[in-house]
């Protein structure tokens, strides 16, 4: 298949960018100053991160509308206010994870955006359910710029002026230079931000504006250090198909009135999660000095048996040490446990740990 560009590639070019291939993409992983220094400066001024790559889909239709995506997605439609947008899931028949997405109410429909690994398949899985009975657009003309940082409020109410009033998790429709843009006031760093959504036409002017008002570009390697330090899943890692949301420690992502009443697909397996039968947790993990966990080290307990193993492993740069999250059998997954992990065949102590790493700064 061939490798996907976003509309600022060549753009990223001109600013230093080193690309890696990921989900289907020619992606920028850093620029010249390196990961860590990015992932600083968006922990303390503000980034820009080209999130192009990721799936848009609008759903326009009729009331029925929210009944049928009730049933393939665990969230409370009804209690969903215009313009909000919720964390959520495609759920399989299992109970496992097709794709972990955000849902944002808009005046003929929703909008939900998709991992790129899994958008085609998603736009699959949800026009099949819906039975065609509703206009689903997968876009292709519009890029995705998420803005992230303590200073991206200031910085982008200069350019789009309103925006600084969204709380978190809301969004609305905007202009910029006489052009519809839809910015939501979310993102995936544990910081303070913003994703706009813009034409293809328009991205690179709206993304020279940024680097004019002094905001850095910051590739996926930071992206990646920023999401873990935050405790947030990489889909096709921590949560997978053959995840539930309730071993991946997101209940809370599932609407109560949709785990007490059900009604959508897999309901079984996490009903039966729910009521005490889990046999594994998605955890923190802190290892001792400065050894790195990567994904797939084997978890050990005290007394040498295999309890787990790492779905994501780094160093995090704003708290300093290495840290990772991964599965342990359920009765280790008190914080505080005790645990080794096994790298290049020695085995080195490490703690269960609370998430997130490091203390997540949203605007409610």
């Amino acid at each position: 298949m061939e490798t996907r560009k976003t509309a600022l590639y060549e753009y990223h070019k001109s600013l230093g960018a080193k690309f890696v291939p990921f989900a289907g993409y020619e992606m920028p992983v850093q620029y010249s100053s390196g990961i860590v220094d990015e992932h600083k400066l968006t922990r303390s001024s503000a980034g820009m991160f080209d999130v192009s790559h990721m799936g848009q889909l609008t759903i326009e239709g009729n009331k029925d509308l929210e009944i049928e995506i009730e049933k393939i997605i665990p969230i409370d439609l009804k209690k969903i206010k215009l313009n909000q947008s919720k964390y959520s899931f495609l759920i399989n028949e299992k109970g496992g994870i097709y794709d972990d997405l955000i849902v944002t109410k808009i005046e003929k429909g929703f909008n939900i955006i998709l991992n790129a690994a899994c958008k085609d398949n998603d736009f699959k899985i949800i026009s099949s359910s819906l039975k065609n009975k509703f206009k689903i657009t997968l876009h292709k003309n519009l890029s995705l710029i998420a803005l992230q940082g303590p200073k991206s409020s200031q910085i982008l109410e200069k350019i789009i002026s309103g925006v600084s009033s969204l709380k978190f998790m809301n969004g609305n429709k905007f202009s910029y230079n006489g052009k519809d843009v839809y910015v939501t006031r979310s993102g995936y760093t544990g910081e303070d931000g913003f994703e706009i959504s813009i034409s293809n036409d328009f991205v690179e002017e709206l993304a020279k504006k940024f680097i004019s008002q002094g905001v850095k570009p910051i590739g996926l390697g930071a992206r990646d250090t920023l999401r873990l330090e935050a405790g947030l899943c990489l889909y096709g890692h921590d949560i997978t198909e053959t995840t539930s949301p309730i071993e991946a420690n997101l209940k809370w992502a599932i609407s109560k009135r949709r785990r007490e009443e059900g009604g959508f697909v897999g309901y079984n397996k996490i009903k039966s999660d729910l009521n005490g039968t889990l046999s594994r947790l998605r955890v923190g993990v802190k290892p001792d000095g400065k050894i790195i966990a990567r994904e797939g080290v084997k978890i050990f307990s005290k007394d040498d048996k295999e309890i787990g193993s790492i779905t994501s492993g780094t160093y995090g740069p704003s708290v300093n040490s290495p840290i990772a999250m991964g599965y342990v059998k359920f009765d280790f997954s008190k914080p505080g446990t005790k645990v080794f992990l096994e790298v290049r065949g020695k085995k080195h102590e490490a703690k269960i740990s609370e998430l997130p790493f490091y203390k997540k700064s949203y605007v409610r």
